[in-house]
């Protein structure tokens, strides 16, 4: 196939192939509305329930048009393919049939396969652009990645930011490359086996460039607030529709492989079929061709949206970001235990084992951070393939007041045993940009704003950490970085030279061994694998042993010991070993006693 499916839209505009296009925008508080365009006015047709419409040959693919508001305001279009500029111009009108797909035979891969990279297009690289990504990708295939995983690129305010302030949720960030960029970057992973994921944020609307509640207030309940802005009215028809129809156009136009939705706890529906329920059977009953990949963030730790079908299959989310398992090791490595690492500041190891064999750690208990509220649901249930685990990821590194990586907040052995751990258990894998050869940049919060904005964020993100024994007063916080300062984005960028430094290498070559273990004796035995394989053998102090029944039957075996001296410890029974830190840990254990700081992972047959 050639060419990509295009999503039928209710919202923006469709070029319709003979030199017209039809541009339609939902504006129920408006009397009339005009299309805007090579420097005229077109007066639209006002339909039923507050919708306007308009096909036309006055623009053609590549220009520019508005939509004029009873105020005399031009506005862009929400559901713009593409912007002439920033988000308060003109939107640019997009053939989407025009790229011609090559034909790479992509077919998709199956998510056992899964091996996370996470990136920001724009401090990737030095170029910023989705063509300085594609640059790279040959490193990340040698490196045993599977996956890319784009945080958003959805057109925000600016040039710099995380992505997360999108105000146009179909449209490539011109600032990176714009669709066809997207386009070109997407056709290079296919080319290299590498699957490509993308952040989307349908839990808000960033702060500047949203016009949507000039003409639609109705879009939102006036009454409810996110801690990023206005709530969403999924209910109503043509909210729900924005949405549904923009998964099924990245998932289609783009031919991604799959979608990670941000924090679902935010996204509040009362209707019957709650909205990520209909986006993802939508999915599941559009996209039959090749397996398509969507994962959640939610801190509430259901269940529901990932549980498996009786037949192992995907009903619904493939998997959940586990915090739980990060913050967990986060505590241990670090010592720290303030904010959500409250949670997690005693029985390290406990928790540790459960987020190992069962997913989350909070499965109904009280959470200090939660105010004395029940957490989660129990878990072990799901595979261990629905959960994405992760040391490092944009959230955990960014929201840090100075963004420190984990790299400069433990020590190299504990960094590189909680990365086998990581790599060589059987649940999904992220890597964090720069992870691979222990980036020592910091990856801080930035944004583009100006005016009273930029100064509102600035503040408000320093009020943030007032909590914070280290910030507790105001010349402490004056010293947290300005996240509109254009300095605070440089310093993020990543330090490609780090990887060619001796630590660099040696890190690099750590990462690049486990993941070529990991696809070799674990990813075969994970297909068809379900709940309650995660079997808890010890849970001492510093000592954490788990073993996994995989779908072969075959066990895979854990045995780490975080403390500074030696334990004694139960010997696993025969098995072949797979990784040992340091030389002599699978030895020593044989013999009943883990090596300070260690970890061995052996793979048994199967079970008698």
């Amino acid at each position: 196939m050639s060419d990509a499916r295009s999503t039928p839209r209710s919202w923006g505009a469709e070029p319709l192939g003979d030199g017209r296009a039809r541009f339609r925008l939902w504006a129920p508080a408006q009397s009339a509305v005009a299309l805007h365009a090579g420097g005229g006015d077109l007066p639209m047709r006002r339909l039923a329930d507050g919708w306007f419409e308009l096909t036309t040959e006055a623009v053609a693919v590549g220009e520019g048009y508005g939509f004029r508001l009873d105020d005399g305001r031009v506005v862009p279009d929400p559901a713009a393919r593409a912007q002439v500029g920033d988000v308060h111009g003109l939107s640019r009108l997009v053939d989407p049939a025009a790229h011609r797909w090559a034909e790479t035979g992509w077919a998709g891969r199956p998510w056992e396969e899964a091996v996370i990279y996470e990136l920001h297009v724009g401090s990737f690289t030095e170029a910023g652009t989705f063509a300085g990504v594609a640059e790279r990708l040959d490193h990340l295939a040698e490196l045993g990645v599977t996956v890319i995983e784009l945080m958003p690129v959805a057109q925000f305010s600016g040039r710099r930011g995380w992505g997360y302030d999108g105000v146009l949720l179909y449209a490539p960030h011109e600032a990176y490359g714009g669709p066809e960029g997207l386009k070109a970057l997407v056709e290079a992973a296919h080319a290299r086996g590498l699957m490509v994921l993308l952040d989307v944020v349908y839990n808000h609307f960033g702060p500047d460039g949203n016009y949507l509640h000039l003409y639609a207030p109705d879009f939102f309940h006036a009454e409810r607030h996110t801690p990023w802005g206005g709530a969403i009215a999924y209910e109503k028809p043509e909210v729900r529709r924005f949405f549904c129809e923009n998964v099924l156009y990245w998932l289609e136009e783009y031919r991604l492989d799959g979608l990670r939705f941000d924090a679902i706890d935010q996204i509040h529906d009362p209707s019957e079929e709650p909205i990520l329920e209909e986006m993802a059977r939508l999915v599941r009953a559009r996209i039959a061709d090749r397996p398509v990949h969507l994962t959640s963030e939610d801190s509430s730790n259901t269940v529901k949206l990932h549980r498996r079908d009786s037949d192992g299959g995907v009903p619904l989310f493939t998997a959940e970001w586990n915090d739980d398992f990060h913050n967990t090791v986060h505590a241990l490595a670090t010592g720290e235990s303030e904010g959500y690492y409250r949670d997690f500041a005693a029985d390290h190891w406990g928790k540790l084992a459960r987020a190992l064999a069962e997913g989350y750690v909070f499965q109904g208990e009280v959470s200090d951070h939660a105010g004395g509220k029940p957490r989660g649901e129990p878990s072990a249930e799901l595979p261990p393939v629905a959960f994405v685990n992760f040391l490092q990821n944009h959230d955990q590194t960014g929201n840090r007041a100075f963004g420190e990586r984990l790299t400069e907040l433990t020590d190299h052995g504990t960094l590189e045993l909680l990365t086998a751990m990581l790599l060589l258990s059987p649940a999904i894998p992220l890597l964090f940009m720069g992870e691979e050869w222990a980036e020592r940049r910091p990856f801080c919060f930035f944004t583009d704003f100006h005016g009273e904005l930029a100064d509102a964020v600035r503040e408000g993100r320093r009020r943030e950490f007032r909590a914070w024994s280290a910030f507790a007063d105001a010349a402490s916080r004056a010293q947290i970085p300005d996240p509109n300062d254009p300095a605070t984005f440089e310093a993020s960028r990543l330090d490609w030279g780090e990887r060619e430094g001796q630590r660099g290498r040696e890190h690099l070559a750590l990462v690049r061994r486990l993941l070529a273990i990991r696809a070799a004796e674990i990813v075969p035995r994970l297909a068809g694998l379900g709940g309650e394989c995660g079997q808890i053998r010890t849970q001492d102090e510093g000592v954490v042993a788990v073993t996994w029944t995989l779908a072969d039957g075959s066990r895979l075996r854990l045995d780490a010991n975080l403390a500074a001296d030696a334990r004694p410890a139960a010997p696993p029974p025969p098995g072949r070993l797979l990784h040992e830190r340091p030389e002599g840990a699978a030895e020593a254990l044989s013999a009943g006693r883990m090596i300070a700081s260690s970890i061995v992972v052996s793979l048994g047959g199967a079970r008698p």
